[in-house]
């Protein structure tokens, strides 16, 4: 799944340049997912009160509120980008905030100012309310999606790339950095994508229901070794032949 988030202060236009991505990878075919962040303190999920969020407050770890119209996952407390990974699978994820993710960049600003605040190496262009009076800025391209909304949308199909596994760097820092300076890297040239060890080099797979579940370096190991030193005592087993467990 390939990710880019549209990052920027309010009423900038970020809500804007999400749909508008949106409706465009969809009517190309592709399949998008979005995580929409939001930091205001009234927000709720679920409504106190409502029977969903009894359930929730009796101690369910996860909800499902299914309608006749939609559905919600309700998950008690605040959860980061990995948990979520868990449960989306698309062509596409577009995320609407969340600076801080390992993703290349759009960023929505108004003035100079914001964007001399919110650009770092993982932009890979500019938007929003600015774009009316600016066509380029520090190098990074200005969209304007009224007159050249087809480049923008090329330029996140040319950009964006798999998700990094956002994981805890001192869980994981086998490439030698964490997953945010990683992606500065792959946006600014100076690294690939298959640079990252944790996805490109399991030691250890582990699917439930089908889905694969990200697993730190650190942890395979553990895992690995544990297996093999269990298998590997066992009598007229092949110590070189591969292992698959299931648990039904």
């Amino acid at each position: 799944m390939k990710a880019i988030a549209v990052i920027g202060y309010h009423h900038t236009g970020k809500t804007t340049a999400v749909c508008t991505l949106i409706s465009a990878l969809t009517q190309k075919g592709y399949s998008v997912s979005s995580i929409k962040d939001i930091h205001a303190e009234s927000y709720r999920a679920d409504t106190e009160g409502s029977n969903s969020f009894k359930h929730a407050a009796a101690g369910s770890e996860a909800v499902w509120a299914r309608g006749l119209k939609d559905n919600a996952l309700i998950i008690p407390g605040r959860i980061e980008l990995p948990q979520m990974l868990t449960h989306l699978s698309s062509d596409y994820l577009i995320i609407e905030g969340m600076k801080t993710a390992p993703v290349p960049k759009i960023v929505c600003a108004e003035t100079e100012s914001q964007l001399d605040e919110l650009i770092d190496e993982t932009c890979i262009g500019i938007s929003g309310l600015i774009a009316d009076r600016l066509e380029s800025y520090k190098g990074l391209p200005v969209f304007c999606l009224q007159k050249n909304m087809d480049a923008f949308v090329s330029k996140v199909l040319d950009r964006a790339f798999p998700i990094l596994p956002a994981s805890d760097p001192d869980c994981c820092s086998a490439c030698g950095k964490d997953c945010y300076s990683m992606a500065c890297d792959i946006v600014q040239g100076r690294s690939q994508r298959s640079d990252c060890v944790q996805d490109s080099a399991s030691e250890l797979l582990l699917k439930v229901n089908g889905k694969e579940i990200t697993i730190v370096p650190f942890v395979q190991k553990l895992l690995r070794d544990s297996i093999l030193s269990f298998v590997h005592n066992l009598k007229g087993v092949d110590k070189d032949a591969s292992i698959e467990i299931r648990i039904p």
